[in-house]
């Protein structure tokens, strides 16, 4: 169980740190804060996606000092949530095209091993939450992608550090075409990453999952 959560943790990572480069988007979608294929997600959408994790870091913390400081930590939380949102429908693609699929009992299994791990679903969703900026009501979204990701990889014959199981996901974002609103930056195909998605905590993750046994 030590290698699955390490895996889903470095996974995290491995998605924020994608190396960025530049990329073209475009306006030609009024409303919308990015197109991915033939599925829009509104400026509404992101925004209460945004919503939701705002309103758990408030329910979260105990004053308005503490809530400042949450907020002040997730600076680019719009950006880097459209971030995810994108990446997450670039993955599915990247998942059927190779024939994986997860089903709910796999994500329950997931998501019981690290309850247990971190000592309660409370824990697991307050960990998620201020590790990944994941409000509660979509842990069990975020362990699938990370799933999807595993299992993908699996099939590749590699893991999601490698360069094959980047260009997987940089082929499936050829396909689908992504286009982004300017206002969130742009996206790059070949890296499957928005161009300016930043997360302070990578280094710290990733040092601290590497201090844990196999």
């Amino acid at each position: 169980m030590h290698r699955r959560r390490r895996t889903a943790l470095l996974l995290s990572a491995a998605i924020a740190a994608a190396p960025l480069l530049t990329a073209c988007g475009n306006d030609a979608h009024p409303g919308a804060a990015a197109v991915v294929g033939d599925q829009r997600i509104t400026v509404a959408q992101l925004e209460n996606r945004v919503d939701e994790v705002r309103s758990a870091q408030r329910a979260a913390v105990a004053d308005d000092a503490q809530y400042a400081q949450a907020i002040a930590k997730t600076g680019s939380l719009t950006r880097d949530t459209l971030h995810g949102m994108v990446l997450d429908r670039v993955l599915h693609r990247a998942a059927q095209d190779a024939g994986v699929t997860v089903t709910r009992k796999e994500i329950q299994e997931m998501r019981s091993g690290l309850e247990q791990q971190v000592g309660g679903a409370e824990a697991l969703e307050t960990a998620w939450l201020q590790q990944y900026s994941v409000a509660p009501g979509r842990l069990d979204e975020n362990l699938r992608l990370q799933l999807e990701a595993q299992k993908l990889a699996a099939e590749l014959g590699t893991d999601t550090s490698r360069p094959e199981f980047w260009k997987a996901l940089s082929e499936a974002s050829a396909k689908l075409g992504v286009d982004l609103n300017p206002r969130y930056g742009s996206w790059d195909v070949e890296k499957s990453s928005r161009v300016d998605a930043r997360t302070p905590w990578v280094r710290e993750v990733t040092a601290a999952q590497e201090q844990q046994p196999v």
